[in-house]
């Protein structure tokens, strides 16, 4: 069955050469161009990369700080407790527990809440969450930056509020990462790209061989794609002068 589009939708499209592939530059402002929804509608970056997922020496999974943030109000929960959790009151998680907080979600099912720090001694509680938390991509890991030593806390919760984000590659070899809103400048939305280009390349996996990214396309909620060409992608950078 082939789905219909509407006008706003076609006329967005019209706006993209499909023959050609964009500068990062000319990408961010397009990006707004084309956005027709009544919200601030999301840019995310889509990556097809020219790894094999099925191997553990493959996968990505990081983080990356975007300059300007995602746009997106993030809640943070924090399992941890005693010094660890006045601190991480202090510095404004939204949510702080230990055996309470572990309830609430194994209970009631409680997820309200985007990102989720745990103290290391406090993992061997929070692991039986995995089956909820993992789900979600909720579960704290030490790779992602998100099992945090009490004395990082206020640093952690801080990076986590100002855009830092997590990513990982789907089981296809794909990355799919927000990195902005459209009310965002061009400038801004080409800062956010290339930190995350930054980040990109700096995790290619020790396994992946021959091309390590096919392919880069901007796109903004319910909005068309914007092929962006790779080599400029890969030029592009928050550390450029």
């Amino acid at each position: 069955m082939t789905q219909k589009h509407g006008k706003k939708y076609l006329e967005a499209v019209a706006k993209v050469d499909r023959s050609r592939t964009y500068q990062p530059d000319e990408a961010a402002q397009l990006v707004k161009d084309t956005a027709y929804t009544k919200f601030d509608a999301t840019v995310e970056a889509h990556l097809r990369l020219g790894i094999d997922p099925r191997h553990a020496d493959q996968q990505i999974r990081t983080t990356v700080s975007l300059p300007h943030g995602t746009g997106k109000q993030v809640r943070v929960a924090v399992f941890a407790q005693g010094e660890a959790a006045r601190a991480a009151e202090a510095a404004g998680a939204d949510i702080v527990g230990a055996d309470d907080l572990i309830n609430r979600v194994e209970k009631e099912d409680f997820l309200d809440f985007d990102v989720a720090i745990a103290t290391p001694d406090m993992m061997g509680r929070v692991g039986r969450l995995g089956r909820i938390l993992g789900r979600r991509g909720l579960m704290p890991n030490p790779k992602s930056g998100t099992v945090v030593q009490p004395g990082d806390m206020a640093r952690a919760i801080g990076e986590l509020r100002r855009g830092r984000v997590e990513f990982r590659n789907d089981k296809t070899g794909l990355l799919h990462v927000a990195i902005g809103k459209v009310s965002f400048s061009a400038d801004q939305i080409r800062d956010n790209f290339g930190a995350l280009m930054d980040a990109v390349k700096a995790a290619k996996p020790s396994g992946a061989k021959g091309v390590y990214i096919k392919s880069i396309t901007l796109t903004n909620t319910m909005g068309p794609g914007i092929p962006i060409d790779i080599a400029a992608a890969q030029a592009t950078s928050v550390t450029q002068e």
